[in-house]
């Protein structure tokens, strides 16, 4: 009698999987780069470095009309990324991130238009902020269908856990104009349980034949004494041809007067060419004031060579 019960329960139970599956699509994308970096007040070495990424995609169609789809990014040999999203029809899109997640704040801290890197990155040595959104893993993101042409609303809650308390972040985004998308977003952040932080970012970029013009202005306030920042970024794209763009950007980051931190400022250049799966990219980056210290002016650059496959 044991020996039959464990033969019908090895039968339900493979009868279960059977059912539960149903049939889709499966994807295998990646990128290989490598890389040359350098700059002032840093030791990279010989400058060299590879970046690899691999992302598999599956997707299907749920008897209700609902779609489901699931992304997994591995970024040189470490999980980077994790993702299911199911597509609601005309109820609009949920994303369930397992891993590597964030809010609009987050996601748009700088949107500015580049041909590679942000103004700021790439000199060494600690930066100031530009905003603090939320981030983490087992969070959800919910996007409505556009309630007026051109317009959604997006809606991002991280649960709390032992490190972090509950944080939500709404996002608003207009691409009813040719050629112009404005955003605004905010929300609180409370990955830190020790300090609470409030944020606002607000973007405009309009492209006009081979240019593209683009302004922000991000605001964080936190419970922290004297820990507020400002942060503002202007940023021009030139696609010279459908091969190269090029670009330039400016940023400050301004501390609260308490602080008694110089303003951070930014000046960068980049460049990048695409041929076929092939994209040849660089930028110099010029940063004054670094963390607000005003003894600490660095620069920083990169090549690389990117192959999609």
């Amino acid at each position: 009698m044991d020996n039959l019960r464990k033969i019908g329960l090895t039968a339900l139970g493979t009868a279960l999987v059977s059912t539960a599956s149903f049939a889709g699509d499966m994807a295998v994308t990646g990128t290989a780069k490598i890389n040359f970096a350098g700059g002032d007040n840093t030791n990279t070495g010989n400058g060299l470095s590879a970046d690899n990424t691999m992302s598999f995609a599956g997707s299907g169609e749920l008897d209700n009309g609902w779609t489901v789809a699931y992304s997994h990014a591995i970024d040189d040999g470490d999980n980077d990324a994790n993702s299911i999203t199911l597509g609601l029809g005309d109820g609009g899109t949920l994303v369930f991130e397992g891993e590597g997640g964030s809010g609009p704040v987050e996601e748009w801290d700088d949107v500015m238009p580049t041909a590679n890197e942000e103004s700021w990155d790439l000199a060494a040595s600690t930066k100031s902020g530009l905003s603090d959104g939320s981030e983490g893993n087992n969070n959800f993101t919910y996007t409505t269908p556009e309630l007026v042409e051109g317009l959604a609303i997006t809606l991002f809650h991280q649960p709390s856990d032992a490190a972090q308390g509950s944080s939500t972040e709404w996002g608003l985004k207009y691409t009813g104009i040719e050629g112009l998308e404005v955003g605004y977003a905010g929300g609180e952040n409370n990955d830190t349980i020790t300090n609470s932080i409030d944020n606002t970012v607000l973007y405009a970029k309009y492209t006009l034949d081979a240019f593209t013009i683009g302004a922000q202005a991000n605001d964080g306030n936190q419970t922290t004494a004297n820990s507020d920042t400002d942060f503002r970024a202007y940023g021009v794209s030139y696609a010279v041809s459908d091969e190269l763009s090029v670009s330039l950007g400016v940023s400050k980051v301004e501390h609260e007067s308490g602080a008694s931190l110089d303003d951070q400022e930014a000046t960068g250049i980049s460049f990048s060419y695409v041929s076929g799966g092939m994209t040849v990219a660089g930028a110099y980056n010029k940063v004054d004031n670094v963390g607000g210290t005003s003894t600490v002016d660095n620069t920083g650059y990169e090549l690389n060579v990117a192959f999609a496959f």
